[in-house]
């Protein structure tokens, strides 16, 4: 049922800030504005509160997602995530679902999208942003992948793809694609970015440039981030590590920037968690117990993110933040 005019997915965002002030790289709008004429006019890390207007563009975000080889798909963890996405769907139906490549195991046949994938993730296909993994492409081609989700998934065979939630523009990439294919993408990419300046923008991918987690740092995926970060991008979501992982902002070299990109890796829609390394220079939060899935909140100038756990757990993460 829609939300009622009282109820919290319509009250405007408040942001607290707790930084210095930079000037924007590029147009914001009045009510971002607001908050950098406020926290220019101190000395010094200061604290303001700024409303961002508009309803919220609402995603709901995992990797790593349909696991069915050892239990039954009504009994496996993407039931778990995909009965906590349809909650959040209900509640708002403009809302989507997102996934970050790893949507089906072991190797991504069309029977593993129909037999495990469709009974779970697949209640709410039409409301679904895909991006491929690297185990769809275990079968060549990743035909399962395409197959299933069709112009969905963008050009067959590219896995590619721009679209917009609310004032946010969305882009989705391939992270398995290699050699010129991936050269290609990049390219693209750049043109996709150079050619709709919107002041907010998030990118979607499997493998993260960055993670904690046991496949760690994906550095092939470095020229990426290079292009994302260099554009002012503001969210970049991953997953391929089976955890939840929240980054500081980075710049276009990886290194620690409040007016870089922040990337989340949320490999926790339902196959087994795996172990953690030792957190990055860059790790603000993580987890590797329970499955759940991001949801974020895009608003005109500004997001909100919140870990939404499938299962009881003490752990929690969300917060705030201003587009560039």
């Amino acid at each position: 049922m829609p939300p009622t005019a009282e109820s919290e997915s319509d009250m405007p965002l408040r942001l607290s800030t707790t930084r210095s002030l930079r000037p924007p790289r590029r147009s914001l709008p009045a009510a971002a504005v607001l908050v950098f004429l406020l926290q220019a006019c101190s000395f010094g890390p200061v604290v303001r509160d700024v409303a961002l207007p508009g309803r919220p563009a609402v995603l709901l975000a995992a990797g790593d997602i349909a696991d069915c080889r050892n239990v039954a798909a009504p009994d496996s963890g993407a039931e778990l995530t995909a009965t906590l996405v349809e909650r959040e769907l209900a509640r708002d139906p403009s809302a989507m679902a997102m996934t970050l490549g790893d949507n089906t195991y072991p190797v991504g046949l069309p029977r593993e999208f129909n037999d495990c994938y469709h009974p779970t993730w697949g209640r709410f296909k039409a409301r679904t942003l895909p991006a491929p993994g690297n185990h769809e492409y275990y079968t060549t081609g990743a035909p399962g992948y395409y197959g299933y989700f069709g112009a969905q998934a963008g050009a067959a065979g590219r896995g590619y793809y721009a679209t917009t939630a609310g004032s946010w523009k969305l882009i989705a990439l391939n992270s398995a694609l290699r050699k010129d294919a991936f050269a290609a993408q990049v390219e693209w990419l750049k043109g996709e970015l150079a050619k709709d300046k919107r002041v907010c923008t998030l990118a979607f991918f499997h493998h993260p440039p960055f993670s904690s987690g046991g496949h760690a740092n994906n550095a092939f995926m470095l020229p990426v981030w290079n292009v994302l970060a260099g554009a002012g991008v503001d969210l970049v979501l991953a997953a391929h590590d089976h955890h939840y992982e929240r980054l500081a902002p980075l710049d276009a070299q990886g290194k620690p920037d409040r007016r870089g990109a922040r990337q989340f890796v949320v490999g926790t829609g339902g196959a087994t968690l795996s172990p953690l390394r030792l957190p990055l220079p860059a790790t603000e939060a993580r987890n590797n117990t329970v499955p759940g899935v991001l949801k974020l909140e895009l608003r005109d100038g500004g997001y909100s993110w919140k870990f939404l756990a499938a299962v009881p757990t003490d752990f929690s993460d969300h917060g705030h933040g201003l587009c560039h």
